[in-house]
């Protein structure tokens, strides 16, 4: 049993070992001291250094039965082409796409709310009207499916609804806790290198659902054109050692070719 003057001289140890656990914990959830020293804010605060603060998006992913992927295209069109053209819903409809190359059966929709207060007063309302009848009737055709809250990038907001034609690329990437700040300061420096040969379509960032994931996407004429793109983008000042940090920051990275669906506002 500890006397009363060993629990006093033990207090300030205690202390002691608090504060540094503490400030594990801080360097851990800010990443390098540098991007501390850059952003200086805490995790929750991210969204209001780099989101485009204005809307969510909601990504949902559908993935169909092999033998019933007509009987959903109608239903999805039925449901999506719907709702994006219901002006009290107060919902846009970014994209909706079939993934070509990665995994098949894959379905992607984008939905543009208006902040997360927007996305809570159209999600009701969808439920309490006709509109959730048409939704199950993608169901029995689904094998799985997710949904997941996105902010958008400030330095990169989603472009406007155009018919442009080919194919579009997803580019998903699950970030190491910790290096959300980081990545956007990268991407920030180099992303004008790709600019100068493709505009971008969209990034964003996950705020629910899987987190510590960030996408973006991009549009081509063709996968030809895509390569020859990319690899003019090599030859300039910055886009090395943007592609350099973005491997050390990510756990997995995943490119998925799209294709636009007929009623995609982008396609």
């Amino acid at each position: 049993m500890l006397s009363l003057r060993s629990a006093r001289a033990l207090k300030p140890r205690v202390a002691s070992v608090e504060a540094r656990r503490n400030i594990s914990v801080k360097n851990i959830l800010h990443g390098s001291p540098q991007a501390k020293q850059e952003g200086d804010v805490q995790i929750q605060q991210h969204s209001k250094v780099i989101a485009r603060g204005k809307y969510v998006h909601g990504f949902e992913v559908h993935r169909v039965k092999p033998s019933a992927v007509g009987e959903y295209k109608k239903a999805a069109e039925e449901y999506y082409a719907a709702i994006k053209d219901d002006p009290e819903l107060h919902v846009k409809l970014t994209g909706s796409w079939e993934s070509i190359v990665g995994e098949q059966d894959t379905f992607y929709h984008i939905l543009e709310y208006e902040n997360y207060s927007g996305y809570d007063k159209t999600t009701k309302k969808i439920r309490e009207s006709s509109y959730q009848k048409v939704y199950e009737q993608m169901l029995p055709h689904l094998v799985s499916r997710s949904s997941q809250l996105c902010q958008e990038f400030a330095i990169l907001p989603t472009a406007p609804p155009h018919s442009e034609g080919g194919v579009f690329e997803l580019r998903t990437y699950q970030l190491s806790p910790g290096t959300l700040l980081q990545w956007e300061q990268t991407w920030r420096k180099g992303i004008e290198a790709r600019r100068k040969f493709v505009e971008p379509v969209g990034a964003w960032f996950s705020q629910v659902g899987r987190l510590h994931q960030v996408h973006h996407m991009w549009q081509y004429p063709d996968l030809q054109t895509r390569k020859e793109t990319r690899e003019k983008a090599w030859k300039l000042d910055g886009w090395s050692e943007t592609v350099s940090k973005t491997a050390e920051y990510s756990m997995l990275m995943d490119a998925i070719i799209l294709e636009p669906l007929p009623y995609s506002p982008l396609k």
